[in-house]
């Protein structure tokens, strides 16, 4: 299993605020899903703009992209996400 930092950021140059809230109840419940079933491991909001920052767990990048294109907020397109591929820190690696 490999781990997996996601970067949302809102779209909102392109879509209105009532865009956002139509689609937010559904992608907070998703997320939660996920995080239930141990795939979402830790999520914050954003500081720097409207978005997300969450490291999820995926047998594959395959597997991590197709997870976060399943979240409301890609799927319509509301949100730009970056995935990044985690490794181990050298100094606690054996």
């Amino acid at each position: 299993m490999s781990q997996f930092l996601v970067l949302s950021r809102r779209r909102l140059e392109l879509f209105s605020d009532n865009d956002f809230e139509r689609v937010l109840p559904a992608e907070t419940e998703r997320v939660r899903e996920l995080y239930a079933k141990g795939v979402v491991r830790q999520i914050w909001l954003r500081d720097d703009v409207p978005g997300a920052a969450f490291v999820i767990e995926a047998d594959s990048r395959a597997a991590a992209e197709a997870c976060v294109a399943e979240l409301p907020m890609a799927a319509t397109q509301l949100s730009k996400f970056t995935i990044v591929g985690l490794l181990p820190y050298r100094g606690f690696v054996g």
